[in-house]
């Protein structure tokens, strides 16, 4: 298999580490590029141009991280990301850190095009809103949930957006104003998954 990518990114970091805790690591081969640059073999596997973009085995080009984590979980016999006795609740954890994910990726992305100032646009105060409930909401369900060596999806998806949130809007602060959140994504991030795939 082949996954496009880069180091920056939430989303292909969300595969990476499902990746890892699937144990398939050494079945894909990692293929590094720039999503800005409209890059010739990332758009032959995704016409979007978005990363993360895997190529199967069987040759079948398959977009959008929780999708292509769903098909990984699907591929690897280890211990399932989606268990289906848990399924609605792994799946609603998923949704809040995809979410998450979404609004702080979103908010980086129109500073990078238009300035710090489209903070104060409708689309960018709408933004801000979404990531303070998403916290709020968050460290209500997860601040004090014992650590436990399970991993699920929901839990993948609500850490990376967390470190995505310190690494790219600091200035959002959550580790100080949640800190039973904080003590939740302390014991996530010391997983080796984690400590492999770091941003920056």
């Amino acid at each position: 298999m082949e996954l496009y990518l880069n180091a920056t990114s939430p989303y292909a970091r969300l595969v990476r580490i499902v990746l890892l805790e699937k144990g398939l690591a050494d079945a894909v081969t990692l293929k590094w590029c720039d999503p800005w640059a409209d890059d010739a073999e990332l758009l032959k596997a995704n016409p979007a141009g978005r990363i993360p973009a895997l190529l199967t085995e069987e040759g079948t080009t398959l977009s959008e991280s929780m999708l292509i984590a769903v098909y990984l979980d699907g591929v690897s016999p280890n211990k399932p990301m989606i268990a289906q006795d848990s399924l609605g609740e792994v799946l609603h954890l998923a949704g809040l850190g995809q979410n998450l994910i979404d609004a702080a990726f979103n908010t980086v992305i129109a500073r990078k095009h238009y300035g710090k100032e489209i903070d104060a646009s409708e689309l960018g105060q709408r933004r801000s809103r979404a990531m303070q409930r998403l916290l709020k909401q968050l460290d209500g369900e997860l601040g004090e949930e014992q650590q436990s060596s399970t991993i699920n999806l929901g839990h993948i998806a609500t850490a990376v957006a967390l470190d995505y949130l310190a690494f790219r809007l600091p200035e959002v602060n959550w580790k100080e104003e949640y800190p039973q959140l904080q003590s939740w994504h302390a014991g996530l991030s010391a997983r080796k998954s984690f400590q492999q795939t770091a941003f920056g």
